[in-house]
């Protein structure tokens, strides 16, 4: 019938359906489980971007449709890319058609990453790549393109004078950046910063800091740094400077010692002075008028070339610069006589004098210890330095001396002679069987009838200062009626028992 709309067929109904059910689905169902972006790209202008997705598992659901949206910082959200399984792509009216593109020729619908060529700094924002599938609904990934621009940064110091009111003394910036910059200062005076930001050209973003104080006359030449931190910057960029406070002179006389008296000479006041600028004019008055006959003036020095009364007086420096004058002042009294010089105060002297008993002290307690020291390495004190030998046994066959008649030693060289024994020898006996008749010599005269005194030595031997020589204790003595028989030599360290006697 004509005019009548033709019927929908039944396979356009079908798509109408899905669409409809899938945009009655909550647009947060299953966000970011399976759909996976990168949640940042960075890109300088004129770059080609890539903005990855991916529909990680499609198990039991089917893709209807993926579209890509760019939301712009400022403004409203658009379609960039749209992508159906049945449809070829489609790029809406946008400010990125004709540089946005799917990777893949044909596109995939469950991996439709897009391409952005000729990338512009309007182009940063938030794009989303949202998965339209039955029966879960729609699915969605979000990526933040940042546009990176590296900043123009500058700073420099203020020239300002010296005053109460706080005023800016340096000034640093970061110009046409993005994102913005962040500025910090770094100094000791005893000031603050502050900063503000204002776009930039082609959606950048400029910033300014400026460092203000009450600036002084201390406070000229202290050090101050501006620091810039940026995205685009591997380290913070440092701009190091110096404070330029302008102020009036500042004057102080110098080498007056209170000690003019009439007839001295030579005698020098000196004008010190500071400023920013430099000072360049020198000025020197009395307040008393004229200045005295005596006085030679030379640039900051005034030299009184003789003390009299005339120049008991109060002089006066002036120093100039272009921003001020600044003057310093000295009042000279005239002395009849000179004043004694002071000496050395009573503390120091008592100081000096304790100091010198000490060192003293000192000195002569270490000169004893020494010489004590020394005194008893020679005494032979403190522990021997060397082993002494071990003694040694004397020979247990030594010839036995007889006592003759016709040769007795003195009484003096028989002690030494006997003595003459180990320590370890027995002590020295008589020979009580020895023949002795009463009608005999007691008196060792060598008689028939004399008693023959032997001196025992123990196991080193016999002693017998009777005879020249005596036989072997192991031969019979033909001199005497019965045999003598020693026991085995045995050395009193080895025994406590005297060697035995036979009678």
């Amino acid at each position: 019938m004509a005019g009548q709309t033709p019927l929908p067929s039944r396979q356009d109904c079908v798509k109408v359906l899905l669409l409809l059910l899938a945009s009655t689905l909550s647009p947060h169902g299953a966000s970011g489980q399976r759909v996976k972006v990168e949640p940042e790209v960075l890109s300088y202008p004129g770059q080609t971007v890539n903005l990855r997705c991916a529909f990680t598992d499609t198990t039991g659901i089917q893709l209807t449709m993926v579209t890509w949206i760019y939301e712009p910082k400022e403004g409203e959200r658009m379609n960039i890319a749209v992508l159906h399984p049945s449809f070829e792509p489609n790029f809406p009216d946008s400010p990125l058609k004709g540089r946005v593109s799917f990777m893949q020729n044909p596109p995939n619908v469950d991996g439709p990453t897009i391409q952005i060529s000729d990338v512009r700094m309007t182009d940063e924002g938030k794009y989303t790549c949202e998965f339209a599938s039955y029966p879960s609904g729609n699915e969605q990934g979000i990526t933040q393109l940042v546009m990176l621009t590296k900043p123009q940064n500058s700073a420099s110091p203020l020239t300002v004078e010296a005053g109460q009111r706080s005023t800016v003394v340096a000034r640093c910036e970061s110009l046409n950046g993005r994102p913005a910059a962040q500025i910090r200062w770094v100094t000791t005076a005893n000031g603050n910063g502050s900063t503000s930001s204002k776009p930039g050209q082609d959606n950048t973003v400029s910033v300014t800091s400026e460092y203000r104080l009450a600036p002084t006359a201390a406070d000229n030449g202290k050090d101050i740094s501006c620091v810039v931190s940026h995205r685009t910057q591997t380290t913070p960029e440092s701009f190091q400077m110096k404070l330029k406070v302008l102020y009036a002179p500042q004057v102080t006389i110098v080498g007056y010692d209170n000690n003019w008296y009439v007839g001295r000479t030579n005698v020098l006041l000196t004008c010190q002075a500071s400023g920013n600028p430099v000072p360049t004019t020198v000025l020197w008055k009395s307040m008393t008028g004229e200045m005295p006959d005596t006085v030679h003036i030379k640039d900051n020095q005034l030299k009184v070339l003789k003390v009299d009364e005339a120049v008991n007086t109060t002089f006066v420096c002036e120093v100039k610069n272009r921003v001020g004058t600044g003057r310093d002042q000295v009042t000279a009294y005239v002395r009849g006589t000179r004043l004694p010089e002071k000496g050395a105060t009573t503390g120091a002297i008592i100081g000096a004098i304790i100091g010198v008993i000490l060192i003293v002290a000192i000195i002569g307690t270490a000169i004893a210890m020494y010489r004590k020291h020394r005194a008893g390495k020679l005494n032979g004190d403190g522990p021997p330095k060397h082993k002494p030998p071990p003694p040694k046994k004397k020979s247990t066959n030594t010839a036995i001396r007889p006592v003759t008649t016709n040769n007795v030693p003195p009484a003096e060289e028989r002690l030494l002679y006997n003595q003459n024994y180990s320590t370890q020898d027995a002590e020295p006996v008589t020979d009580l069987d020895a023949p002795n008749d009463e009608g005999g010599d007691d008196d060792n005269t060598g008689g028939e009838g004399a008693r023959v005194h032997y001196y025992a030595a123990g196991p080193s031997g016999w002693d017998d200062p009777g005879n020249s020589e005596a036989p072997p204790f192991y031969e019979h003595s033909r001199n005497e009626p019965h045999e003598y028989r020693l026991s085995t030599n045995v050395g009193r360290g080895d025994s406590f028992v005297s060697p035995a006697m036979f009678v």
